[in-house]
Protein backbone atom coordinates (compact mmCIF):
# COMPACT_ATOMS: atom_id res chain seq x y z
CA UNK A 1 0.00 0.00 0.00
CA UNK A 2 0.99 3.69 -1.06
CA UNK A 3 0.79 5.53 2.40
CA UNK A 4 2.86 8.81 3.04
CA UNK A 5 3.52 10.80 5.69
CA UNK A 6 0.81 13.49 5.63
CA UNK A 7 -1.85 11.24 4.01
CA UNK A 8 -5.53 11.56 5.82
CA UNK A 9 -6.72 7.61 6.04
CA UNK A 10 -10.16 6.98 6.28
CA UNK A 11 -10.59 3.94 8.46
CA UNK A 12 -13.39 1.19 8.60
CA UNK A 13 -13.89 1.38 12.47
CA UNK A 14 -14.19 4.71 14.30
CA UNK A 15 -12.09 5.39 16.62
CA UNK A 16 -13.81 5.51 20.22
CA UNK A 17 -14.54 9.72 19.75
CA UNK A 18 -16.02 8.41 16.97
CA UNK A 19 -13.96 9.77 14.21
CA UNK A 20 -13.18 7.68 11.16
CA UNK A 21 -10.14 10.24 9.80
CA UNK A 22 -6.72 9.72 10.76
CA UNK A 23 -3.26 11.81 9.76
CA UNK A 24 -0.18 9.87 9.28
CA UNK A 25 2.87 11.51 11.33
CA UNK A 26 5.30 8.63 10.70
CA UNK A 27 6.16 5.75 8.68
CA UNK A 28 7.98 2.38 9.02
CA UNK A 29 7.54 -0.99 10.56
CA UNK A 30 4.27 0.63 12.33
CA UNK A 31 2.57 3.71 12.12
CA UNK A 32 1.92 7.11 14.35
CA UNK A 33 -1.21 8.20 13.65
CA UNK A 34 -3.43 11.04 15.22
CA UNK A 35 -7.34 11.30 15.40
CA UNK A 36 -8.77 14.24 13.92
CA UNK A 37 -11.75 13.67 16.59
CA UNK A 38 -9.81 14.10 19.53
CA UNK A 39 -5.96 15.16 18.63
CA UNK A 40 -5.20 11.42 20.51
CA UNK A 41 -2.02 10.12 18.74
CA UNK A 42 -0.48 6.70 18.68
CA UNK A 43 1.59 4.03 17.39
CA UNK A 44 -0.47 0.84 15.34
CA UNK A 45 1.54 -2.14 13.33
CA UNK A 46 1.58 -1.53 9.70
CA UNK A 47 -0.15 -5.21 9.41
CA UNK A 48 -3.49 -3.84 11.41
CA UNK A 49 -3.36 -0.29 9.77
CA UNK A 50 -3.03 -1.89 5.95
CA UNK A 51 -6.11 -4.11 7.05
CA UNK A 52 -8.37 -1.24 8.61
CA UNK A 53 -7.73 1.53 5.78
CA UNK A 54 -11.18 2.35 3.48
CA UNK A 55 -9.45 5.53 1.87
CA UNK A 56 -6.53 7.49 1.21
CA UNK A 57 -7.07 11.40 0.90
CA UNK A 58 -3.48 12.89 -0.11
CA UNK A 59 -3.53 17.01 0.11
CA UNK A 60 -2.35 16.55 -4.05
CA UNK A 61 -5.76 14.91 -4.70
CA UNK A 62 -7.85 17.90 -3.00
CA UNK A 63 -6.20 20.74 -4.88
CA UNK A 64 -6.48 18.51 -8.38
CA UNK A 65 -10.29 18.20 -7.75
CA UNK A 66 -10.52 22.20 -6.36
CA UNK A 67 -8.33 23.31 -9.86
CA UNK A 68 -11.08 20.85 -11.92
CA UNK A 69 -13.98 22.87 -10.38
CA UNK A 70 -12.89 25.94 -11.56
Amino acid sequence: MDVRVGDMLRMKKPHPCGSHTFKVLRIGMDFRLKCEGCGHEFMVSRHKIERRIKKILREQDKDVETEQKT
